[in-house]
């Protein structure tokens, strides 16, 4: 990494910011130097936007509310240089960590500017100036006066709009993605109406880095499903437009935030086990359509099974790769993992050889629901002998973080 600094004197308050009668007044005595909150902006290939973003913060943010700026930088292009540059005129510290290894997307690049921030209050905002710096003092002074630990600045709250959204598919998808989301983790996500808001700030007290594991841009969903704080505040916001350049929202990036989510609702043992046994349920259809189309042609039930089997695996392994265990997946090289689960799924496969043609010949069932019936029966053992001989880690390996990909703005 690559660290960028410059002076330490404070700004003064400008009167027409327009805040002396809007914002409470903070009591921020006791809070450690160098600021009362740091502002954490996680930046790829926005050299056009962030002169823009600082003169924003410079002439938003009152003296009585001391900051620091950090960014995070994966960008391929100019923009360390442009944020270096641009800090020479700021009247606070500004820091550029430029990350050689983009770990975990934009949400790993949030992560690894709150872990380095020296506040009490961390405000985590977009470099692309949609989200607007006028609100990162009305965010800590909600946090103060409600002692909150999580203020989100909303945009689906009275006073809040979603109007920088460029056309009617990014707001029906971030509208379906809002509820989907608040469907799925009703109780972690209750109080706060955006989810998908990346513009928020967090009381550092109240932050767990380390059990975070953000994969993409959505960190505030990772925050508040892993590492909820006790209480949490919103405040309405006016989603702007985009300053300069294009967002980077693709449907790559709508693909990874299903994962993450996929991953987030099956995070507990519980809910691993119910995602792999409908995983298994959904590799019933190519295993049955492949017995189905062997014994069709006059082949042997059992050798059927063998060679039917074998789409079975290659289907339940793909989608576990991607939807159950990715986290874990840096653990194991893939064909290690591949190797494991296939003779965890052959050798289930002999166990059931047998009960299959007890079914069959005793009970007088044809092979295939007899072959379902067994699947259904070793399904534990399967789950099982999957988590603990395929994704738990080995023990020099417990330290080893899984690699990410470059971090993408996108709002």
């Amino acid at each position: 990494m690559t660290h960028e600094h410059t002076h330490e004197y404070r700004h003064e308050y400008d009167e027409r910011s327009g805040f002396a009668a809007d914002v409470p007044e903070l009591d921020v005595t006791g809070i450690a130097e160098p600021g009362a909150v740091t502002i954490v902006v996680p930046t790829f290939n926005e050299s056009a936007n962030v002169r823009r973003l600082l003169k924003l913060i410079t002439e938003s943010v009152p003296a009585r509310l001391p900051c620091e700026v950090v960014f995070v930088d994966d960008s391929t292009d100019d923009t360390p240089q442009v944020i270096a540059e641009a800090a020479q005129d700021c009247p606070f510290p500004v820091t550029v960590l430029h990350r050689e290894e983009p770990v975990g997307g934009l949400g790993g690049a949030v992560v690894e500017g709150m872990k380095t921030a020296g506040s009490e209050w961390i405000v985590v905002m977009d470099g692309d100036c949609q989200h607007p710096p006028s609100l990162v003092p009305e965010l800590v002074a909600t946090g103060q006066r409600a002692n909150a630990g999580l203020v989100v600045a909303s945009r689906y709250i009275d006073g809040g709009s979603r109007a920088g959204l460029a056309d009617s598919y990014r707001i029906a998808v971030s509208r379906g993605a809002t509820w989907l989301t608040k469907a799925l983790f009703p109780r972690r996500l209750r109080g706060i109406s955006d989810p998908m808001s990346g513009f928020f700030a967090v009381r550092r007290g109240d932050l767990t880095a380390e059990a975070l594991k953000p994969l993409g841009y959505k960190i505030l969903l990772e925050l508040a499903v892993r590492s909820r704080p006790r209480a949490v505040a919103e405040v309405p916001f006016v989603f702007q437009e985009r300053y300069a350049g294009e967002s980077k929202s693709t449907a790559r990036e709508g693909l990874r935030f299903l994962r993450h989510l996929a991953g987030l609702r099956t995070s507990s043992p519980l809910a691993r086990l119910v995602g792999f046994g409908l995983i298994g349920a959904s590799g019933f259809v190519p295993n049955l359509a492949g017995l189905w189309a062997l014994t069709l042609l006059g082949l042997h039930y059992v050798p059927a099974e063998i060679l039917a089997n074998q789409l079975g695996v290659a289907w339940n392994f793909l989608l576990i790769e991607q939807l159950l265990f990715r986290d874990r997946r840096a653990h194991r090289r893939w064909w290690d993992r591949l190797g494991r689960f296939a003779l965890l799924a052959n050798a289930d496969l002999v166990l059931r050889i047998p009960l299959i043609a007890l079914l069959v010949h005793r009970f007088g069932m044809g092979a295939v629901p007899a072959t379902a019936l067994a699947l259904v029966m070793t399904f534990v053992l399967r789950f099982a002998g999957t988590e603990a001989l395929v994704y738990l880690p080995r023990r020099r390996n417990r330290a080893r973080l899984p690699q990410g990909e470059p971090c993408e703005q996108t709002s």
